[in-house]
């Protein structure tokens, strides 16, 4: 619990000050883009102040996502951390859409923008999203995986548009800057659209990708006093915590030491896959069960 307890303050701590490392730079880079005429850096610095708009969001949810259960929320409030990850999904999207609607006109009418601007900008660039990185990078919910998928592309981002801006030092081709700017766009795309399917398996509890759900079940059944095992049902509250409830069907009579005994072992079992709560019924041979669909 003390474990869990320092992830949770790290979060929320790691998250805040990645929060205001970029609110910083995105000012500078707006008034840097503008400055230089780069469209590639006003692209970025409007992906950036999306970043921004995502980390304070993403710092907002899982604050509260580490409310405790209650009467209501018998599970806590976790799911607030998958909600932050939609919105800051769909806040990608929508920023990527808007940089590829200014970028493609200006590669049919190329503008040649101010390469030591650009050279500076670039180097800053990797500097504070590198050192935002540095902060969220114990990160394990998939709001805090997709917070740092954002500043992982900034990264890359700025690298790219240093590349652009030494290649362009030596040859005349501005075409550059807004093909920099498409490219960026597009692999934000495609890296969104791919955690989007992890946000929508938690949502649709499916199975987590990370539990080998058919060893885990094996591993059970090797158990001496389990028949059968049904009614298995494994998902995730937000990409990070799994849980786990099944219906164990066990040979003979046992005493109810002796199940709490194998209750002990299987919930071992399940925590060596990855599994953090585990919920399990047993049954005896032949007793009826309203499910028996796993």
């Amino acid at each position: 619990m003390h474990h869990h307890h320092n992830h949770a303050h790290e979060s929320h701590n790691g998250l805040r000050s990645a929060f205001f490392i970029n609110l910083v730079f995105a000012v500078i880079e707006l008034v840097g883009g503008l400055y230089t005429n780069s469209m590639a850096i006003l692209s970025d610095a409007l992906h950036d102040l999306g970043d921004v708009l995502s980390l304070g969001i993403a710092w907002y949810f899982e604050k509260l996502s580490k409310g405790g259960r209650s009467e209501r929320y018998t599970y806590g409030l976790r799911r607030f951390s998958l909600l932050g990850a939609l919105i800051n999904g769909i806040i990608l999207i929508v920023g990527s859409i808007i940089i590829l609607y200014h970028a493609i006109p200006r590669v049919m009418d190329p503008q040649q923008p101010d390469l030591d601007g650009m050279l500076i900008l670039a180097i800053l660039g990797v500097i504070f999203n590198g050192w935002a990185i540095f902060k969220i990078r114990a990160g394990r919910s998939l709001n805090e995986r997709m917070a740092e998928m954002h500043l992982w592309e900034d990264v890359l981002g700025w690298v790219a548009v240093l590349v652009g801006a030494i290649v362009m030092r030596f040859v005349d081709a501005p075409v550059i800057d807004p093909l920099l700017s498409m490219g960026i766009a597009a692999f934000i795309l495609f890296n969104v659209f791919r955690k989007l399917k992890s946000a929508f398996l938690v949502l649709l509890q499916g199975t987590p990708e990370h539990i080998a759900s058919k060893e885990l079940k094996q591993a059970i059944t090797a158990f001496e006093e389990v028949i059968d095992l049904h009614d298995c049902h494994i998902w995730s509250m937000d990409g990070d915590y799994a849980i786990l409830t099944l219906h164990l069907v066990l040979n003979g009579e046992h005493t109810l030491q002796t199940q709490a005994k194998l209750k002990e072992r299987v919930r071992k079992i399940a925590h060596e896959h990855g599994i953090n709560h585990v919920t399990i019924e047993f049954e005896g041979e032949g007793e009826h069960c309203e499910f028996n669909d796993c």
